[in-house]
């Protein structure tokens, strides 16, 4: 949208259009992979889209980054992390912030349908992830413990993404349990895979034992966590049929393209995965991304056991 297409709009419009603009420059600057895939969903969901993953991002960002800055101590970031839930909320009731992320996802959230039931386990999990990074003995957690975290940190955010993309889609009770089970296997599997791809940060920086209560992940540990990711993105595909169509070509890409990072975690010792982090070349990533756009508009990315043969894409 360019400046001359904003004089035209109310200076409600006018704010809620530069604060889709501002969440947008949020998500390029931090993910250039997401800046894809929401180039590859209908128009209708893609500042939606972005809008939830910017405030997310922001979240995040106070947890994990603030907490290099000189000086910034615990509660100070508690403090700050309390006022951003609180201008949510605000925002959610009232439809305006003067937050520019926050104005975003509350607009987003108020044409969906997204309410407190989803936000308070996401800043919930935000809050666990404030500990004292430099204490002598890691952060861990046991599986109740990771189940609850990976719920509000990842989960809810698929269950955000598809209340955006069914707000105008009307589904019977089994329908909208199926794709409610989609949306939070996908959720989980991209978090436990950035878990995996991500451990030495989460160990060495923040001090943090996601995958394994023992504090360190053995190579048992790793096998374990590659099955469930895989049976989690098994189970996403699954529902991808049921999405609407302007929706399913990008969680299509996005499944391919994480499928791919785990057959490649999956070959890297454990031990070596807490000094790389892995990754998926960018012109494999445009060679997923074509392949899987050819299978989606062909009509065939239902449930496709192929696949997954032997628990890696075809």
């Amino acid at each position: 949208m360019t400046r001359d297409s904003l004089d035209h709009l109310d200076s409600l419009a006018r704010y809620t259009a530069a604060s889709e603009r501002a969440a947008d420059q949020i998500i390029r600057a931090y993910s250039t992979s997401f800046g894809v895939a929401t180039r590859l969903l209908g128009h209708r969901h893609r500042s939606h889209v972005r809008n939830i993953y910017a405030l997310a991002r922001v979240a995040d960002e106070l947890v994990d980054g603030v907490s290099e800055l000189p000086g910034e101590t615990l509660t100070q970031q508690h403090e700050a992390l309390d006022q951003l839930e609180t201008e949510t909320e605000s925002a959610l009731r009232h439809g305006y912030s003067s937050n520019p992320i926050v104005h975003a996802f509350a607009h987003t959230a108020r044409a969906s349908g997204i309410d407190t039931s989803l936000t308070r386990p996401f800043f919930a999990s935000m809050r666990t992830d404030l500990t004292d990074s430099q204490a002598h003995h890691p952060q861990v957690f046991d599986e109740q413990e990771h189940a609850d975290y990976v719920y509000g940190s990842a989960e809810v955010i698929g269950l955000m993404c598809l209340r955006v993309f069914v707000r105008d889609e009307p589904h019977d009770e089994a329908t909208s349990r199926e794709l409610e089970r989609g949306a939070r296997s996908l959720g989980a599997a991209f978090q436990n895979v950035n878990f995996l791809r991500d451990l030495a940060d989460d160990s060495d920086r923040l001090g943090r034992s996601y995958l394994s209560d023992q504090g360190r992940l053995s190579a048992d540990d790793q096998a374990r966590w590659i099955a469930t990711i895989r049976e989690q993105l098994g189970t996403a595909r699954g529902t991808l049929a049921l999405l609407p169509r302007d929706a399913r070509l990008s969680v299509a890409c996005a499944l391919r393209l994480f499928a791919r990072l785990t057959d490649r975690l999956e070959r890297v010792p454990a031990a070596q995965l807490y000094s790389r982090r892995v990754r998926v070349p960018g012109p494999e990533k445009a060679w997923l991304i074509m392949r899987e756009s050819i299978a989606v508009r062909r009509g065939s990315a239902a449930v496709r056991g192929s696949m997954f043969r032997k628990g890696r894409i075809a």
